[in-house]
């Protein structure tokens, strides 16, 4: 675990809600120099506190207008069994990410569609044929709000 200042958790809250700011950027808006800024970068970089650069992309913008929560329980367990689900569940490109649980269900599933006809399309062709597969409960997203974390 990496020891955070003020200054670096600010960082880290303007990079979560816009990850193109510059070091330049960041040294003008923290009192910093470009240098200093990019060293603290660099030093959060090499802790591994930045899981990753990626572009938040919108998905209503690409036609993904519906996105569903999916707790799947498996009817049978073992090694083979989870295996076999994680690997065939993680081939259909409308699950978004795959999360093993512990509670109610064995797995949660990011599922996004074009609309709600495409979903059930998904989920009975797809989602249901998956080997292992029992019980399995959808939850539609109606809007999420976005926050940084526990940075401050």
């Amino acid at each position: 675990m990496i020891d955070l200042d003020d200054t670096d958790r600010a960082m880290l809250r303007a990079l979560a809600l816009d990850g193109t700011l510059s070091a330049g950027e960041l040294g003008r808006r923290f009192g910093l120099s470009q240098p200093a800024a990019w060293r603290r970068v660099r030093r959060l970089e090499e802790a591994g506190v930045f899981a990753g650069r990626r572009p938040d992309v919108d998905r209503a913008a690409l036609g993904f207008g519906v996105t569903v929560f999916l707790g799947v329980k498996l009817a049978t367990k073992g090694r083979v069994s989870l295996e076999d689900f994680e690997r065939a569940v993680t081939a259909i490109p409308e699950v978004q990410v795959v999360q093993q649980v512990i509670g109610l269900f064995d797995y949660r599933l990011r599922v996004v569609a074009r609309d709600i006809a495409d979903f059930e399309r998904v989920l009975r062709r797809r989602v249901m044929t998956l080997p292992g597969v029992g019980n399995v409960e959808a939850n539609v997203l109606l809007t999420e709000e976005r926050r940084p974390g526990p940075l401050g």
